[in-house]
């Protein structure tokens, strides 16, 4: 019998890449757990599973209508993330959410490609309905507990390819409260402290590196993240706005079609000619 056909021989098979989704619901299960069983944020254990069974079952109805195989790696992706944030007046505000999160991604698309996050869609059309609002989540005050968020965000986007993405957009925002604090002679404690928050480490590190709903190209995406800054920070000091964050994302997510386009509309340059006689 030939060498190769034992099974010490056996040729390894290639391991399979962990999808970036897997360590993403490890990263924001662990925070949903560590924060029921420890904090007192606002997130209990009845909503959260509301918004992660009507996030699950919307995915399966949408996915048996569309007569396609349902992923649900990214719907509970989607539930864990509105349980973290999201709070309203009665569990229908989560199932509400949920639906609207999931279905969005269904129905508004464009170029095959869904226009909103899925958990800003569906925080944004609660809020909406004035029976909801969005958990502060200053989680900032444990410095161990913000050292581990960071280094379970870091290894996801690391795997997705979107770790520049969130690192521009903290890049601006801070710089945008550093700006503030000088201008108004505060002491940097005051923006410090304001970078701490949970719910901003759960928008820049789960929900602005969507891969789905932002540009394709780093430029595109430098651009798109300082105006998303931008636009929050200014509706947040300007207009006294709690949920700037998420009301700045939906407003801004409409244009990454159009950025898109423009850029792959941007001739590239043309190769200098070899040397004669160089080798290739």
């Amino acid at each position: 019998m030939p060498a190769q056909l034992y099974a010490g021989n056996l040729p390894a098979r290639p391991a399979r890449p962990r999808d970036a989704r897997e360590l993403q619901i490890v990263a924001l299960g662990s925070l949903l757990a560590f924060n029921l069983a420890t904090l007192d944020y606002g997130a209990h254990l009845l909503p959260s599973l509301v918004a992660i069974a009507a996030s699950l079952a919307t995915q399966l109805a949408c996915s048996r209508l569309q007569r396609i195989a349902p992923d649900l790696r990214s719907p509970l992706i989607t539930g864990l993330s509105l349980s973290l944030l999201l709070r309203g007046d009665g569990l229908w505000v989560m199932a509400a959410g949920a639906a609207a999160a999931i279905g969005s991604k269904f129905l508004l698309r464009i170029r095959g490609r869904h226009v909103w996050n899925p958990a800003t869609f569906g925080i944004v059309a609660m809020l909406l309905t004035g029976h909801a609002w969005v958990s502060p989540g200053q989680w900032g005050a444990s410095a161990l507990l913000v050292a581990l968020f960071g280094l379970l965000a870091m290894s996801v986007l690391a795997r997705a390819g979107q770790l520049s993405t969130a690192s521009l957009f903290l890049a601006a925002y801070a710089g945008l409260l550093l700006r503030r604090a000088h201008r108004l002679g505060d002491p940097l404690t005051i923006p410090a402290h304001q970078l701490e928050s949970g719910a901003l480490l759960l928008f820049a590190f789960f929900m602005i590196t969507d891969p789905k709903t932002t540009p394709r190209s780093l430029p595109a995406r430098a651009v798109f993240v300082a105006a998303v800054a931008a636009l929050a920070h200014y509706l947040a000091f300007t207009c006294q706005c709690r949920s700037a964050l998420y009301w700045s994302l939906f407003a801004a997510a409409p244009l990454v079609p159009l950025i898109d386009w423009l850029t792959s509309r941007t001739p590239s340059p043309k190769p200098t000619p070899a040397l004669h006689g160089a080798t290739s």
